[in-house]
């Protein structure tokens, strides 16, 4: 029997799901996501496998996650999305919609371009590998260890957010970090060479990012040839967190029109 993902449905209207990046959740995309509620859509925050509340598995690669997204649209009988993904959740919404063209309505890409990425995450999974969650009574005290490998407050905060409290009453993070350290070189991987979709298509990018540059364009076009490039002002690679106020009102121009 297979898996479907979790998610957070948000309003009615037109069908909206929406992909976090690496170590990322649902939740990430509530503020956002309620906004775009509120012009219209019916607004699905998903957790990608081996993420948020989402099933846990061995499994772990782009082909895998958009077929995790096709089995969550067949489950909720839905036909054809509106699809944003940002960083990994952005290369599986390229992968989804190459794979199921009929069922992308239109694809917006945050801040990834298809093409291969160098680990990078190492000193981040370095850092919670090095944490032992069972000696730990509060949040402060994970973000006191954690601080000690890494000094970004903001990349702290954002990973605290994935801790819970467990059945045993011991904090525990909601991705599956030992299948994710092991399987970080698929999260840089690009979508299947020769693969393309001929729908309407979005990048943004932050003006602060090194991750999409002007001359990644003609890649794009490759597999996305009616691709659009737009940059977000005084953001980086968070875009949608740094500067939401212009995301919001570029990405609902692209998806409403």
């Amino acid at each position: 029997m297979r898996e479907i993902l979790h998610s957070k449905i948000l309003g009615s209207g037109k069908p909206l799901c929406i992909l976090h990046g690496f170590l990322g959740m649902s939740d990430n995309w509530k503020t956002l996501g309620m906004a775009y509620a509120d012009s219209g859509m019916e607004v699905h925050l998903i957790d990608q496998r081996n993420h948020g509340k989402s099933f846990h598995s061995e499994d772990f690669n782009y082909d895998f996650l958009a077929k995790d997204l096709n089995d969550y649209l067949e489950s909720k009988n839905m036909g054809r999305t509106l699809l944003i993904g940002h960083s990994m959740g952005g290369k599986t919404a390229m992968q989804f919609a190459c794979d199921y063209p009929g069922k992308t309505e239109k694809l917006l890409v945050a801040d990834i371009a298809p093409k291969f990425y160098p680990p990078h995450h190492h000193e981040i999974i370095d850092g919670l590998n090095k944490i032992d969650l069972s000696v730990l009574t509060s949040r402060k005290e994970a973000d006191d260890e954690l601080q000690k490998h890494i000094s970004n407050f903001g990349i702290r905060q954002f990973l605290l957010k994935n801790l819970y409290w467990n059945s045993e009453k011991k904090l525990s993070f909601r991705f599956n970090l030992p299948v994710l350290s092991h399987k970080m070189e698929e999260v840089g991987e690009n979508i299947n060479s020769t693969d393309s979709y001929a729908g309407p298509t979005l990048f943004l990018k932050g003006s602060k990012s090194e991750y999409v540059t002007d001359s990644d364009l003609s890649r794009i076009k490759t597999h996305f040839p009616l691709a659009q490039m737009e940059t977000i002002a005084n953001a980086g690679h968070w875009l949608h967190a740094e500067n939401p106020k212009e995301f919001l009102s570029k990405s609902l121009h692209f998806l409403a029109s």
